[in-house]
């Protein structure tokens, strides 16, 4: 009990101090970047997904032509 208080203090300590920061122009420029940098990182996570998800569906493909192949 005593770990999740100090969590939960932690955590609303954070979102104090967050919201003060954003309140100046420097601290609205760090977070701007902050989350400039977290699109950038999610971005390329879906591009990869995607390569990947296309590689795997173009291997699936031949190998479903390849057991028809098989079958005939």
């Amino acid at each position: 009990m005593r770990k999740l208080f100090w969590l939960v203090s932690g955590v609303v300590a954070g979102f104090v101090i967050a919201h003060y920061v954003n309140k100046s122009p420097e601290g609205r420029r760090f977070f701007e970047e902050i989350e400039q940098g977290r699109r950038e990182f999610a971005d390329a996570v879906n591009r990869g997904y995607q390569s990947r998800e296309a590689e795997l569906g173009s291997a699936l493909d031949d190998v479903e032509n390849r057991i028809k192949n098989l079958n005939n």
